[in-house]
């Protein structure tokens, strides 16, 4: 299993830094931001700092979307940090949720991700391609390849994620959730003609080695902000199609205020039963989290990507690296 870390932009630069240095000597071997330039500052002069301060660590988004940033701006921002990383940029995309709904605008369509997956990939290995009427390539870039990991639970998006990304980003932490996420994505790749295993699997989601209780205090936020997505799948799917462990806890929910969004504490999770952070997030003692992320690890999943915001974060950092890092390093997906 390989293991990632997501930032919420805000922290002082230094501290960025610091958890970035510190997690890449922990064994993490991806760093990805999240991307809400309004909320909290943009990422891309972070990632560029960021690549500064690492030799071996991938980076990337987690997540941008198609709208915005056009898709040519963000192809250049990481065609330039692949130059400057020496090739270890990673896309993180999907819809949009906060960056678009603090604008007063909603996500985009499916079919605008997918073209804007196709041209900013195009952009920055040093393809030419056609783009609203205009054919555009970046005769500069350095060509590395570019992995694009896609973000979404719904039928559409995991149909699309099998069909044309390098990966899968699932915000949970439940194995039998990522498992029924997973298949779909793996036999959209066999439909496709691919190798199903050569799509990846992240399980994105807040980790906490500690007291549960305290954990739970700490990460309740999540399975509010996870909501987001859920409350718009249940509008657009009939809930047969859905798994009633994913939809049926978003039954108590008033809305959300995205002023608080990914915030320790916020009023936003008051709906957020016990049990439901319990399944979303991986808490308790260190071996509790050893044993859910084996159980991740055969629902499928490639990396864990651990939230890293919810307080403690140095202490956090140094228990994965010491604790718990070694010991899953060697697990594999499971595959089937």
């Amino acid at each position: 299993m390989q293991f990632g870390f997501t930032l919420k932009p805000d922290h002082t630069i230094e501290r960025t830094l610091a958890l970035t240095r510190q997690a890449e000597a922990a064994g993490f071997e991806y760093g990805w931001l999240f991307d809400s330039h309004v909320l909290w500052r943009d990422p891309y002069p972070l990632l560029t700092l960021m690549a500064q301060a690492t030799s071996k660590m991938r980076l990337g988004t987690c997540v941008t979307n198609p709208a915005t940033r056009e898709p040519s701006v963000t192809a250049s921002s990481l065609a330039l940090l692949d130059e400057l990383s020496g090739g270890r940029m990673d896309l993180g995309i999907g819809r949009g949720d906060s960056a678009r709904r603090v604008l007063g605008k909603a996500p985009t369509s499916m079919k605008d991700l997918e073209q804007a997956v196709e041209v900013i990939r195009a952009l920055v290995e040093g393809r030419s391609i056609e783009f609203e009427e205009a054919t555009l390539e970046l005769p500069w870039t350095s060509g590395h390849r570019l992995p694009v990991w896609i973000a979404g639970y719904g039928p559409v998006a995991l149909r699309l994620t099998g069909r044309i990304a390098d990966g899968a980003m699932l915000q949970i932490g439940d194995p039998d959730l990522v498992r029924w996420f997973a298949s779909q994505v793996r036999a959209s790749a066999a439909e496709a003609g691919r190798d199903p295993g050569s799509v990846k699997v992240m399980a994105a989601a807040p980790a906490h080695v500690g007291d549960r209780a305290d954990g739970r205090e700490r990460t309740r936020w999540f399975p509010a902000l996870v909501s987001n997505h859920v409350v718009d799948l249940v509008n657009k799917y009939p809930r047969e199609d859905l798994p009633p462990n994913l939809t049926q806890y978003v039954r108590q929910r008033e809305g959300y205020d995205y002023l608080h969004h990914a915030e320790v504490g916020s009023s936003n999770a008051s709906f957020v039963r016990d049990d439901i952070v319990d399944r979303f997030c991986v808490l308790g003692s260190v071996g509790e989290h050893i044993e859910r992320l084996r159980a991740l690890a055969e629902a499928g999943v490639d990396q864990f990507n651990l939230y890293l915001m919810n307080g403690q974060e140095e202490e956090q950092l140094e228990i994965y690296g010491r604790e718990i890092i070694p010991v899953l390093r060697d697990v594999a997906a499971a595959k089937a």
